[in-house]
């Protein structure tokens, strides 16, 4: 047995009763046999949620970093996210994820692209999935809409409030950026990222890592727009792989950087299976 340098004697889990839920990193030494780790999980988790479905609160603070304890509420608020999650993206069969700036600051073309390969796609039976707001988010949801498709928003809550546009025939708001993350990485056949800032950068390089490093079975990854992504693409090949060596020549070729709504959309029927 190990000591456990992170042992504390409280409990991860804040009870507002005042009743202890056990904490499972009592059971995680290396003698503990696995049904009996989970048993401690299974025990608190389901402590949690019995107490905490009682308790989230209509605005629910952020979440701070390492926590010490955790809100019985908040528990059962994320464990609540991911179910509902899940059940609403299971429904479409056949998804395409559009990602790109909330803001509208970019030339209008790329606005407009969007719309029209969210509206080709939808007629070609994909289902759109965006993060549910502004920028191009609804312009992708947009074209989808106005083809008559099935048009999804996966948006947050922020504190300078991120509305759901308009233009969504199916919708969740979520209080966790993590929870988010996985719908929208779990949600599709291929990935479109269009232009943005750092959250499009982050939901890239997610992606991106998880391919390769095979979490996740191999999905097209398409770039859209060559003045935007190019430049980035040179600094993953002249940076991180020539210079600094930190990644393959092959991880150069996980993604595809396209230019026009009718290379995007070949490309996406090309590769997604059961629609060449």
């Amino acid at each position: 047995m190990h000591d456990n340098p992170l042992s504390v004697d409280e409990p991860i889990v804040d009870s507002a009763s005042g009743a202890a839920l056990p904490s499972p990193h009592t059971a995680h030494e290396d003698d503990v046999p696995a049904h009996e780790r989970h048993a401690a999980m299974g025990h608190m988790l389901t402590g949690a949620i019995e107490e905490g479905k009682h308790q989230v609160p209509v605005q629910p603070d952020p979440l701070v970093t390492k926590p010490s304890q955790l809100e019985s509420w908040r528990v059962f608020k994320i464990m609540s996210e991911f179910v509902e999650g899940f059940d609403l993206i299971r429904k479409y069969q056949l998804a395409a994820t559009f990602f790109g700036s909330v803001r509208t600051t970019l030339d209008e073309k790329i606005y407009s692209d969007a719309t029209e390969l969210g509206n080709r796609l939808a007629k070609a039976g994909f289902a759109i999935i965006t993060g549910g707001s502004a920028g191009i988010m609804e312009a992708g949801n947009k074209g989808a809409y106005e083809a008559g498709g099935a048009s999804v928003g996966l948006n947050i809550k922020l504190h300078d409030h991120q509305p759901t546009n308009q233009y969504v025939t199916d919708s969740m708001m979520f209080d966790h950026f993590f929870v988010r993350k996985v719908m929208l990485t779990f949600a599709s056949e291929v990935y479109v990222y269009f232009p943005g800032g750092y959250g499009t950068l982050d939901e890239f390089t997610e992606i991106l890592t998880l391919v390769q490093t095979r979490a996740i079975k191999p999905v097209p990854i398409l770039l859209y727009g060559k003045d935007y992504w190019q430049p980035i693409f040179d600094l993953f090949q002249n940076h991180l792989y020539e210079k600094y060596h930190t990644i393959d020549e092959s991880d150069l070729h996980l993604f595809h950087i396209v230019d026009s709504v009718d290379e995007a959309y070949d490309y996406i029927l090309k590769t997604v299976k059961g629609k060449s």
